[in-house]
């Protein structure tokens, strides 16, 4: 058995080894970038060592600095976890040269099942039914075009390399193609360092079912059932859950026997998952299923297996690394229960769930037999650009599928994470939707009801407005938070807000973007609110209202009921110091790294033209023209990192233009 391993990760996955191995007694060895010096994982292991800056490429996708790192500490094995190197084969031939086991499946695997045109052939050898598509060598504009009219439409464009829906598009038709066919190849060579795709029919409405099969060195290859992965956005799982609602036990014997075939066609050793999609048009779970692809290392979602099948799956990699046989065999795995996990990521639903960064202010998790979270964050932390956007993962079980998801939606209404932004209150919203309980799911459910599951920025801008307005009516505001021109208001004042006559004064703040004047007077001892911009309508502003909010210095974090926070700068301006920037300028929607500017100063733009490409959290988010006129300034270069409301360039609208002429 081994006895010393290193955790080629970071995060919750790099937690969740390490708490396996110091349960089999095995010493841990945690590596950690400059952005991790204080993480979860790197406290929970035995030893740490430092393996370089922030920036993936330094640290956690370099090979040379993490091979270094465990032969300097004597590990007998390294354990990749998911994402990153856990299915680069270079990495794995790096480990065998250095007298390292590799605790996956075998390089020659990784290689066949890592390129999804290769994998498409074995597959098609092995008869396991395909999707129409083009997976062929030549990469050529003028052939991918072709094969994608060839296909017909709508198609999926998707890197023959890696996964986690990197460098995936949906096309609708031709007059898309070319433009989604180069941000797909571009962010799978960023996230990959391979630019080819491949292209497939898609389905419009499916079902995202995948397998968990393993392996061992002794022939023995078993599945461990099915899961249901349809709940997605950005073509990344959110909420996963085992077994398949509404499968068929002749369906679930097919497509298990499916994947089956697929680990047998390569001699499969270690953890795997194969994933199918299914056409769910007319029936649900049990329609026409088709390979999608192979992932050689251990999922994110295999928390809902293990808890109903009751094996750990890290033990099992550690015991078929070592050279063991598999524990059981395949008449000795039994299906019982229900299990549903919710991944918890820093972002922000109401706004296209782009990424959200800032510090863990606070952070509480439920604890229960019927619930587990794997995570790997705490109070504290502050949760980086350079880094997937998931937090954790809630898994609830239950008897039934009904339990399970009371289960799971008592401990998402428990947990307590101020700071980032977070999709807690929309995880909730998901598991309270009449079709997710009734099993009615597919790959398109999150667009199909995101009005019903995102709160209206307007309703929650009221909410945010007034209950800060209620937190700074109560305390006693900061001086350095803001200023007014009136040397009597009661903003000013030094006393602890007793006042007996009437007050009124002005309060700045910016939120979702925009800037707010807010109007607030106090009538014979009740506190009004009056939002210009949003409503006639004065508001009463309850001094007993239930919601918090924390400060820091310009900051205020404003958080209602147990799932829904919002960050809003207090603005240390006057009135006349509140602009309208629509007309003039374009602002980052979230902090990051521009890796793409498409257009110069002085160029006429049309509007929905592409202006730059901005990537955080492994994800790209183009920036789109406004409206047809002419870039006057552009203010950052490529490769520069800017904050969440930088404003990147400036433009002239065209009347406004032609006027000046």
């Amino acid at each position: 058995m081994i006895k010393s391993l290193l955790i080629a990760n970071r995060g919750e996955i790099a937690v969740r080894i390490i708490r396996t191995a110091k349960h089999m007694g095995i010493h841990t060895v945690s590596v950690y970038s400059s952005a991790d010096i204080n993480a979860k994982h790197v406290q929970d292991a035995d030893e740490s060592i430092y393996i370089g800056s922030s920036a993936p490429s330094e640290s956690y996708l370099n090979i040379k600095s993490i091979i270094e790192a465990a032969s300097g500490a004597g590990v007998e094995a390294i354990h990749p976890g998911y994402g990153f190197l856990s299915e680069n084969a270079e990495f794995s031939e790096s480990c065998h040269k250095a007298g390292i086991i590799f605790v996956g499946p075998s390089t020659e695997s990784i290689k066949k099942m890592g390129n999804k045109a290769s994998a498409k052939k074995l597959m098609n050898d092995a008869k396991v039914p395909l999707l129409p598509g083009y997976h062929g060598k030549d990469q050529s504009l003028d052939k991918l075009a072709a094969e994608a009219e060839t296909i017909g439409f709508p198609l999926l464009i998707k890197a023959e390399s890696g996964g986690g829906g990197r460098g995936m598009r949906i096309v609708s038709n031709i007059n898309e193609f070319n433009e989604s066919l180069i941000s797909a190849k571009r962010e799978a060579q960023g996230s990959f360092g391979d630019d080819a795709v491949i292209l497939e029919k898609y389905l419009e409405s499916s079902r995202h079912i995948e397998v968990q099969i393993f392996g061992d060195s002794h022939g023995n290859i078993v599945h461990l059932f099915e899961r249901d992965c349809s709940i997605q956005r950005r073509y990344q799982k959110v909420i996963e859950e085992a077994p398949a609602p509404g499968m068929s036990e002749a369906r679930r014997f097919d497509i298990t026997s499916a994947a089956i075939s697929a680990a047998q066609s390569i001699n499969y050793v270690g953890a795997g998952t194969v994933e199918f999609i299914v056409d769910s048009h007319n029936d649900g779970a049990n329609g026409p299923f088709f390979f999608m692809e192979m992932n050689t290392r251990l999922q994110v979602e295999h928390p809902v297996t293990e808890m109903i099948t009751g094996f750990d799956l890290v033990k099992w990699q550690l015991q078929v690394a070592s050279g063991e046989p598999l524990p059981v065999m395949q008449e000795d795995i039994k299906n019982t229960g229900h299990a549903v996990e919710a991944r918890l990521y820093s972002e922000d639903p109401t706004n296209e769930f782009l990424p959200s960064t800032g510090r863990i202010l606070e952070y509480f998790v439920p604890k229960g037999k019927n619930i587990r979270i794997d995570d790997g964050i705490k109070k504290g932390d502050d949760i980086a650009l350079e880094y997937d956007a998931m937090l954790g993962k809630i898994i609830a079980y239950g008897s039934d599928r009904n339990a399970a998801l009371n289960h799971l939606h008592k401990a998402i209404s428990e947990i307590k994470l101020i700071g980032p932004i977070t999709n807690q209150f929309f995880l909730s919203n998901i598991l309270l939707r009449p079709e997710f309980i009734k099993g009615i799911i597919n790959t398109n459910f999150i667009n199909q009801f995101k009005t019903d599951l995102i709160r209206s920025e307007l309703d929650l801008l009221n909410d945010v407005l007034l209950s800060s307005i209620n937190f700074l009516i109560q305390e006693r505001i900061d001086s350095k938070l803001y200023y007014t021109k009136e040397s009597n208001s009661p903003w000013n004042s030094s006393d602890s807000w007793s006042l007996n006559a009437s007050a009124e004064d002005k309060l700045y703040l910016r939120t979702l973007g925009q800037d707010y004047v807010i109007n607030i007077s106090k009538v014979n001892d009740i506190w009004h609110a009056f939002i210009p911009s949003l409503t006639d309508k004065k508001h009463i502003v309850k001094q007993t209202d239930n919601s918090l909010v924390y400060r820091d210095k310009h900051v205020l974090i404003f958080v209602k009921g147990p799932y829904q926070q919002r960050v809003i700068h207090v603005l240390p301006i006057d009135e006349a110091g509140i602009v309208e920037k629509a007309q003039t300028g374009l602002s980052a929607p979230m902090p990051g790294t521009i890796i793409k500017i498409l257009a110069d100063k002085g160029d006429a733009v049309i509007e929905g033209q592409t202006l730059m490409i901005l990537e955080a959290m492994k994800m790209e988010h183009t920036i789109l023209a406004p409206y047809t006129g002419t870039v006057s300034n552009v203010y950052y270069q490529e490769g520069d990192q800017v904050d969440e409301n930088t404003e990147l360039f400036e433009m002239v609208p065209t009347e406004e233009k032609n006027k000046s002429n």
